[in-house]
């Protein structure tokens, strides 16, 4: 029954659950407004982890002909990450007088980044992503989307690729994820824009589709370490947004046996405001991160910037694309819940772990600090000849 009330938003009952977000204020939230350039990129309306913050500050600092902003949609009693315009949970879904003004707005870019197949405008014109789209080109304005990840992720190809898949676990609402990655995927492909992925894991599931890596501020999470004493224990920190997604539940014995020992000291965060995480990662030595998705994310190019040595699981698919797309090995050190304890107390071995310091701090600085992620989406999407403009006409028969 929610799954039909989510499939039609439109319907009475939908109407009605809409209902349950709240009543807006009216004139209460302004809309994106951009300097004049011109190049003017609006990348809306999630900003999961603060990337599309960190990916329109970056197109900013790319070049002098890009204005680019970002607007997401307020998570109450969610992580407190920056964007250029936050708005509020009944303003997005109920207030259409917003939704409108908003769209006004938006077709005074030149771009739009859409993120997971999420609608920019709330339930304008139906909640539908396509029809809002449509107005957008029908104003001359160039689409794009990128997917950040379970919204493309399909659970059968990832169960039969991954044997520790999060998806194989009863936690998991595999079937209606599924059913959302397929049906988004199959928009995706109709919709000839180009697409991008946050993760490299995604390109299984759209390899037509180009890699713009996550982005982080290098300068707030890099500090100062000292070197690391004799006898001292192994910090090791993990920090499982959603545990039964990162594995939390599958190492916490063999982490709580090895603190019991003395091998380790373990830092487990969760419930920690974003502004406090720089100063926990930095004082671990070592984070676990992902060990059951088969990539890795945000939480592991912080780690990395502030010194972190990352321990997680990798697929090989995953390496291989990123040092095809990178020419640089991903510096995460593979463990899985079954060799977990044995890399842990390798690690609590060495008496010196810069060596494996140093290709992390080169790494992050080289893929994800945010340069990258801008040539991406200038190269492949904003220099483009914009859809129906006489250059794409005469490029047609070349390409």
């Amino acid at each position: 029954m929610i799954d039909g009330i989510a499939d039609s938003p439109m319907s009475p009952i939908g109407r009605l659950a809409a209902r349950r977000y709240g009543r807006p204020v009216p004139g209460s939230v302004g809309v994106s407004v951009f300097d004049e350039r011109p190049t003017r990129v609006l990348i809306a309306p999630v900003n999961y982890s603060g990337q599309a913050f960190a990916w329109a500050r970056a197109l900013e600092h790319l070049s002098p002909r890009i204005s680019a902003r970002n607007m997401a949609v307020e998570v109450p009693g969610g992580f407190d990450y920056p964007a250029d315009l936050i708005v509020p949970v009944p303003t997005y879904h109920n207030d259409t007088a917003w939704q409108r003004a908003q769209l006004q707005a938006a077709l005074t870019a030149t771009h739009v980044l859409v993120e997971a197949e999420e609608p920019p405008f709330g339930r304008l014109f139906g909640r539908s992503v396509a029809a809002q789209v449509e107005a957008l080109e029908r104003g001359g304005v160039d689409v794009a989307f990128l997917a950040h990840g379970t919204d493309v992720r399909l659970p059968s190809r990832h169960q039969r690729d991954n044997p520790w898949s999060h998806y194989a676990d009863p936690e998991i609402y595999a079937a209606r994820d599924e059913v959302l990655a397929a049906r988004n995927i199959a928009f995706l492909e109709r919709s000839g824009r180009p697409v991008f992925v946050s993760t490299p894991d995604l390109l299984e599931d759209l390899p037509t589709a180009v890699w713009c890596p996550v982005a982080v501020d290098i300068g707030r999470w890099e500090r100062p370490r000292s070197a690391r004493g004799p006898g001292r224990r192994l910090r090791v920190a993990h920090a499982p947004s959603v545990s039964v997604i990162k594995g939390t539940h599958l190492i916490r014995s063999t982490l709580e046996r090895l603190e019991a020992e003395g091998v380790i000291e373990l830092d487990i965060i969760q419930g920690v405001p974003t502004s406090q995480m720089p100063e926990r990662f930095a004082t671990a030595d070592v984070l676990i991160d992902q060990l059951r998705i088969g990539s890795y994310g945000v939480a592991a190019c912080e780690a990395l910037a502030s010194g972190c040595i990352v321990v997680g699981h990798l697929s090989d698919r995953v390496r291989d694309a990123v040092r095809s797309a990178t020419g640089m090995n991903p510096p995460i050190v593979e463990a899985t819940p079954d060799t977990i304890e044995h890399v842990l107390r390798e690690l609590a071995a060495r008496e010196d772990l810069e060596d494996l310091r140093s290709p992390g701090d080169a790494f992050v600085r080289a893929v994800h600090d945010g340069r990258r992620s801008a040539e991406v989406l200038d190269e492949a999407w904003l220099m483009l000849p914009r859809p129906g403009t006489e250059q794409e006409e005469a490029d047609a028969p070349a390409r």
